[in-house]
């Protein structure tokens, strides 16, 4: 599940403290920036896989549709969160190659 809970829980990661600010990079082992990404992306592939699964498994008869419907449910959140950062690193993107040098 990729929402705002979630995401702020990835943010959370041990090693990862958005609260504490240094003038230089520590040496010590935690989680960066690509690594977060990462596994925000990871859950967020395995929300879709699993929203799909709920739905073919409910076209079946194999699920309840309370269920199919939570599942597809957070699928879409999912997908309208990725689409969401998407859509502000190509605009962060974009700002950036307009800028003078």
């Amino acid at each position: 599940m990729l929402d705002g809970v979630s995401l702020s829980a990835a943010l959370r990661a041990p090693g990862l403290d958005l609260a504490k600010t240094t003038a230089a990079p520590a040496a010590s082992s935690g989680a960066d920036f690509a690594q977060v990404l990462g596994s925000v992306a990871s859950e967020t592939v395995n929300n879709m896989r699993g929203g799909e699964a709920a739905a073919i498994s409910g076209l079946r008869g194999q699920m309840p549709v309370q269920d199919v419907v939570e599942a597809v449910m957070s699928a879409e959140r999912s997908l309208q969160t990725a689409l969401a950062l998407r859509d502000k690193t190509v605009a962060a993107f974009q700002e950036v190659t307009r800028m003078q040098i």
